[in-house]
């Protein structure tokens, strides 16, 4: 792994675990078992690294993004099914963006809406009503919540048979017009 890469890391890690206050210059170069120095020679400044750490959400959200397009059950389905899956590279980084002050970094509050954004026009491109579509990702963002604050036990495959059941019918209805 590159030492590039290893701060990124140590980064994300900090800010899930300590927040932002805690993500020092100092604290990440020592995680990243690398020297200030060396951490500036990657990242001139923090907003340095914080931009890297959004080019690395980018990056997972394109992948993302390509595999709910490229689903064969739809972008519907694949968007409810994955929102229940933590603990992977892209929910790690998507996570501790949002520990950033979003007042005091405006491109993270902007890159998650972005993202958001493309997830939401995928589900109404296949579904073809805004409104449904919009009932979709929140159905999606309440299995998310869940999974991430364990607020309920964790997701029963027959939980997600049921809101699958309910995306079909939301599907259903937005095709003949109800």
């Amino acid at each position: 792994m590159s030492a590039r890469d290893r701060i990124l890391d140590t980064f994300e890690a900090i800010l899930i675990t300590e927040g932002e206050r805690g993500a020092t210059l100092d604290a990440v170069a020592a995680g990243a078992a690398v020297s200030k120095g060396g951490l500036l020679y990657h990242f001139r400044n923090r907003e340095a690294l914080v931009d890297g750490l959004l080019d690395r959400l980018l990056a997972h959200a394109e992948v993302d993004v390509a595999a709910m397009t490229a689903a064969p059950e739809g972008p519907s389905w694949y968007y409810l099914t994955s929102c229940a899956v933590t603990g992977t590279p892209f929910d790690r980084t998507l996570i501790a963006v949002s520990r950033l002050g979003l007042d005091n970094h405006p491109r993270a509050g902007a890159t998650i809406r972005g993202i958001q954004e493309r997830w939401l026009d995928l589900v109404v491109s296949e579904v073809g009503d805004a409104a449904i579509a919009r009932a979709i990702i929140l159905m999606g963002d309440g299995l998310y919540y869940n999974a991430v604050f364990a607020t309920s036990p964790a997701q029963e495959p027959a939980e997600l048979d049921a809101l699958v059941r309910v995306l079909e019918l939301l599907k259903r209805g937005a095709s003949t017009g109800l």
